[in-house]
């Protein structure tokens, strides 16, 4: 039977235009290629999660708008589980206008109406649940889940991606599983190498603490060895690098409840990231758990 993570936070509709170049000036600039897809963090990682042959609870706001049922209807299409989406009376949804170019390097725009991250008034049911994955773009709805997966003795994963220092500072100490983006460990330790970032946020959370930092690879703290341990990313060529971190964390959290070893789930992750980032269209370009299988074993990282 799948495991099942529930993922909690972003939800958005995003407009992902491919360029030649970045925009450096006004104008207007013709896209190569465009496409619009529901994603945001954890909607990403629970697409991402469904892709790899898990199983995926979503729980995130959306408006009691048009977008709002689309949101809802190409997600549970992708076979995610979008009872648990809170649908805000009166409120716009949240969405984004992207831009990438051949590099796969990006600019984000994104609107949400303050509404949507709103406090919840309570928790979905955590039965069956077996890792809860959470972002920091809806930080009470996070606190409650983290803490709710602490009481349950199940693992409780942050997306310790880039927001308010406050709200890191806050989501951190509840987490048993902190894996940060190179940006968001700098913020959080003013640590520019991500080996030496690591050390710090290890040396302030009990936990496990990793770090993505895209074509650098993947460091993790082995506390048993006490040491840093690195994972190289595969060697690719980038064309759109959006959702890369959402697919990373996806496959990190479903190799956390299929129970693989720290070094073999991080290594699926990585190979998973690294796919996906061969494929324009955001969270559209994760692999299925037999492309990733298949990767792993023509490449042998």
């Amino acid at each position: 039977m799948p495991r099942t993570i529930l993922c909690v936070g972003a939800l958005t509709m995003d407009t992902i235009f491919r360029l030649e170049t970045l925009p450096l000036t006004a104008g207007k600039f013709i896209p190569l290629d465009a496409v619009e897809v529901a994603e945001g963090m954890a909607s990403a990682q629970a697409a991402s999660i469904v892709r790899l042959g898990g199983s995926a609870r979503l729980w995130a706001s959306a408006g009691d708008d048009v977008i709002g049922d689309r949101l809802v209807a190409e997600l549970s299409a992708e076979g995610v589980d979008c009872r648990s989406v809170r649908r805000v009376a009166g409120t716009r949804s949240a969405f984004s206008s992207i831009f990438v170019d051949m590099a796969g390097e990006r600019i984000i725009v994104p609107h949400y109406d303050p509404a949507l991250r709103a406090a919840p008034d309570a928790l979905p049911d955590l039965d069956g649940v077996d890792v809860v994955s959470v972002d920091a773009r809806w930080p009470e709805a996070a606190e409650m889940a983290l803490r709710e997966a602490s009481a349950r003795g199940i693992p409780g994963v942050l997306d310790a991606d880039v927001a308010a220092v406050a709200v890191l500072d806050r989501l951190c100490p509840l987490a048993s599983h902190i894996v940060a983006s190179e940006p968001a460990c700098r913020l959080l330790t003013g640590a520019d190498d991500p080996a030496d970032g690591l050390k710090n946020l290890a040396s302030r959370h009990p936990g496990f603490v990793a770090v993505t930092a895209g074509e650098r690879g993947c460091f993790w703290h082995d506390r048993r060895e006490r040491t840093v341990r690195h994972q190289p990313a595969p060697m690719i060529t980038a064309i759109d690098t959006l959702a890369a971190g959402d697919v990373f964390h996806g496959a990190f959290a479903l190799g956390l409840a299929e129970g693989l070893e720290t070094a073999e789930l991080i290594r699926r992750a990585s190979a998973a990231a690294a796919i996906k980032c061969t494929r324009f269209g955001g969270r559209l370009g994760a692999p299925s758990r037999a492309e990733l299988d298949a990767f792993l074993a023509a490449t042998g990282i």
